[in-house]
């Protein structure tokens, strides 16, 4: 088994979805990818957090065996995001946005961490994913997130990014607009050509695709009758993709086909529940459970004529 860094924002959510009205819950994309990730894999976890933030938190982590001694603790308050969804789950609404101290985020990789072999550069400034992967020793597998904020305001650093990782991680709005096209299989193609070995395209309730130069793969969604709150399970899709691998140690085709399953399977969890709640109570049991229910589901037979 080889371990994992996840590099991504540490914050205090504030979320109303039409199922409730949280403050203040544990939440941040390097969060939702490092907690995923650690289901399958010791993980290491790297972000800014401030001098408020709350020790419970880091005690969930450290319960969940993830490494945070690598943790910037800056003077100042935490990052905080708020926003609601509406009965459109797909859709964040952003009512304000704390940048705090992650503007002055400066991430430093400890020595003991430059040679991590499965490495995940959640949604942060692509300026300071390229910092990350600058100071890392050839990783077997890179893989970065993104959005929409960095794609129109940072479009050339990501194409400076895009070179540089193995798979970029996108939603389906994202990559239509990175690449300008309504037709995700073109964007896909034109995303790759830019120098990446595959993009991984999540959609939501719909599932995921997985593209590579001469390959296509359709992951189903579960069928969840169970949605509280989405946020962070693109995050929490991208960290298991990766932990799984890194368990596996095999980025061969079919596993990374399996990677994405689990993805999708984490990522339903994640969504019955705020914050890390359902994660929290999550065995991994019920994962092995999920996947089978999702491979079963999605078997057919050939045709005849």
């Amino acid at each position: 088994m080889s371990s994992v860094l996840v590099v991504g924002t540490i914050a205090l959510d504030s979320i109303k979805t039409p199922f409730g009205d949280k403050k203040e819950i544990l939440g941040g994309s390097g969060v939702y990818a490092a907690v995923a990730a650690s289901f399958f894999a010791g993980t290491e976890l790297i972000g800014p957090i401030g001098a408020d933030f709350p020790p419970e938190h880091l005690k969930f982590l450290a319960s969940r065996k993830i490494g945070t001694a690598a943790l910037q603790k800056i003077d100042g308050p935490t990052f905080r995001w708020g926003g609601y969804y509406e009965y459109d789950m797909n859709q964040a609404h952003t009512l304000e946005t704390k940048l705090n101290v992650l503007t002055q985020f400066d991430p430093q990789i400890p020595d003991s961490l430059k040679a991590s072999p499965y490495v995940f550069l959640a949604n942060i400034d692509p300026e300071l994913q390229l910092k990350v992967i600058g100071q890392l020793k050839k990783p077997k597998l890179l893989v970065a997130d993104t959005m929409n904020f960095w794609i129109e305001s940072k479009r050339d650093v990501l194409h400076k990014l895009i070179k540089q990782v193995d798979y970029m991680v996108m939603n389906d709005g994202e990559i239509r607009q990175f690449m300008e096209t309504p037709n995700i299989p073109l964007a896909a193609r034109r995303l790759i050509e830019l120098g990446c070995k595959g993009v991984i395209v999540k959609k939501g309730e719909h599932g995921a695709l997985l593209f590579t130069g001469s390959t296509h793969f359709a992951a189903p969604s579960y069928p969840q009758e169970l949605l509280c709150d989405p946020t962070g399970a693109g995050d929490s899709f991208g960290g298991a993709f990766l932990g799984y691998l890194a368990k596996t140690d095999d980025i061969g085709p079919e596993n990374i086909r399996r990677a994405v399953i689990i993805g999708s399977v984490m990522a339903s969890f994640n969504i019955e529940d705020f914050s890390l709640e359902r994660l929290k109570r999550l065995k991994k049991k019920e994962i092995r459970e999920r996947y089978e229910a999702v491979r079963g589901f999605s078997k057919f037979s050939s045709l005849e004529v």
